[in-house]
């Protein structure tokens, strides 16, 4: 058995079966996990939920940033984007077993050695902090007050981690940073913040800003750790991290690797091209 892991999707179901095909993933053997955002923005959000769905215990997807954006629609929280795919999802007749999929899954994972998020793992957590704290965010994603956790948990502050956060602040800070993190500010005036802000590779980064994973003091940094999110940093692998968001969406390609073991020193990169759904940089 194989497992295969996948950077974002957002919608893009035709690189999505391309892309399976050239690894050779067999359901009946293999497993796949999308490292979140399999929604938004591309053409085909509505057959890539279903497809991942059909896959059954085959398949996992992390929830990302887009992921959460869905539910906060579907439940009127937020309001939709202009470039926005999410109409056929929520018109669709099977809308609401698609959206209580999407509201079950995780927004962290240890699988085989790595630790597997969206976005990135803030500098101070331990791994197993990391999966705790996701844990109590699905707790609440999996209650009976969806649309009250929803509407308490979108916005920037606290943009800082304390211990001591509770409640609303507390879930609010980890659904950021597993989901929208890029940068931490090490400046002096930066206390370890999260920047909201900065999208761009880390050599056109301003000063001071860091990406989360190479802070120099970040406890996870001997766990191997895969997301996707950061589309312009593409395809990476360094500080013991593996990014695999290489910007479908934008043009780019969608990758796949079988998931290294922990002190496997190579990758095997499969990956298709994509044709261009919207300018870089939108958002």
């Amino acid at each position: 058995m194989t497992t295969y892991l996948i950077g974002d999707l957002q919608g893009c179901d035709d690189a999505f079966a391309r892309l399976l095909d050239t690894m050779g993933f067999d359901a009946a053997h293999d497993r796949l996990i999308v490292l979140g955002d399999a929604v938004n923005r591309g053409p085909g959000s509505l057959p890539v939920l279903r497809r991942l769905m059909a896959l059954g215990k085959a398949a996992e997807c992390l929830l990302g940033n887009h992921d959460l954006h869905l539910l906060a629609v579907a439940q009127g929280i937020r309001k939709a984007h202009r470039s926005d795919t999410l109409d056929t999802i929520l018109q669709a007749p099977d809308r609401d077993a698609l959206l209580d999929w999407v509201r079950h899954r995780p927004l962290a994972l240890f699988e085989q050695g790595w630790l597997l998020v969206h976005a990135g793992v803030l500098p101070q957590w331990s791994g197993e902090q990391t999966l705790e704290l996701a844990r109590e965010v699905q707790t609440q994603l999996r209650g009976n007050n969806l649309a009250g956790f929803l509407r308490d948990v979108f916005g920037n502050q606290p943009d800082r981690w304390h211990d001591a956060l509770q409640g609303p602040e507390r879930w609010r800070i980890v659904i950021n940073a597993l989901t929208r993190m890029r940068y931490i500010d090490v400046s002096p005036g930066g206390a370890g913040r999260i920047d909201f802000h900065v999208k761009q590779e880390a050599d056109r980064a301003p000063a001071g800003l860091v990406p989360w994973f190479a802070v120099r003091e970040r406890r996870t940094a001997e766990i191997p750790i895969a997301f996707g999110h950061w589309s312009t940093l593409g395809l990476h692998w360094a500080f013991n991290t593996l990014c695999l968001d290489s910007g479908c969406l934008w043009g780019g390609s969608l990758t796949g690797v079988p998931l290294p073991a922990p002190a496997q020193d190579w990758i095997d990169v499969h990956s298709v091209p994509c044709p261009r759904q919207l300018e870089p940089m939108l958002g």
